[in-house]
């Protein structure tokens, strides 16, 4: 069986797109959820890095990559698809999600929290923010994709539109040259960026362990916002890596590999 492959399953109303990483072992699986405009490709080699000890299953969330479009983007939505991953595979799972995919993993536990064993939560808090990602939207729409012909291509068009150097890069990962469209759902998710940019109100508690993983240089998670973690996470750990941005698990993977894998197997 090969150490990769895509899986393509229908869960209920739902079926995500997944890249499987290794074989199932005596430790739970992880799932990998990633960030607003990322997929799970992105998360490649780190993905491939842990499994030598677990299966590593990285899911694309809807409106994003392979997986299927839908109208709405909310996190109980992206809640739901994950459970119904989970359950497809039959046990509770160890779950890292990086910012959008953090806050669908914190909605997920609190959903349902036989679902998740350990939970790693990257660079993010479950409360609203102010800033908005509309722009890397309207940049994205602005490509003229018949006139890429190779990835670099749009590169050097959202360059001129993108002020960070690493962005651009990040978003034609997204990019499908040949058939010159997005894999992104990005009417979607600039109707749905303020229930993107919220969190929603949840009762109860996840009282299993959390780790929340944040970059030293980045300003996402501050001191201010330990209560209201506390108090949905009350089993809650911080951890920061120095000299790391938002994009702490490209900034440092192999200190974030490091992190997470000693959090796993604690």
């Amino acid at each position: 069986m090969p150490l990769e492959k895509h899986l393509m399953r229908r869960y209920a109303q739902v079926m995500l797109n997944q890249i499987a990483h290794g074989t199932p072992t005596a430790n739970p699986a992880l799932l990998i959820v990633h960030g607003l405009y990322g997929s799970g490709r992105n998360w490649g080699v780190i993905a491939k890095r842990l499994s030598d000890e677990r299966q590593v299953i990285a899911v694309d969330q809807r409106n994003h990559g392979y997986s299927p479009c839908y109208d709405s983007h909310s996190y109980e939505d992206m809640a739901e698809d994950l459970a119904a991953v989970i359950r497809a595979h039959g046990a509770p799972m160890d779950v890292l999600g990086h910012s959008m995919g953090g806050k669908a993993a914190m909605v997920l536990a609190l959903k349902y929290p036989d679902l998740v064993n350990r939970l790693i939560v990257a660079d993010i808090a479950p409360v609203s923010y102010g800033h908005s990602q509309i722009e890397y939207i309207k940049a994205m729409k602005a490509i003229d994709l018949n006139a890429i012909t190779k990835r670099s291509d749009a590169e050097a068009q959202l360059r001129s539109m993108i002020d960070d150097p690493i962005l651009p890069v990040f978003f034609t990962q997204s990019l499908d040259v040949s058939a010159k469209k997005w894999r992104l759902n990005l009417d979607v998710l600039a109707q749905e960026m303020p229930k993107i940019l919220s969190f929603p109100q949840i009762s109860g508690k996840f009282a299993k362990p959390v780790l929340f993983l944040t970059g030293g240089a980045s300003h996402y998670v501050t001191p201010g916002h330990r209560d209201t973690i506390k108090a949905l996470f009350p089993n809650t750990k911080f951890a920061k890596i120095p000299g790391a941005g938002h994009w702490l698990h490209a900034d440092k993977p192999r200190e974030f590999e490091a992190a997470v894998r000693t959090w796993l197997n604690m």
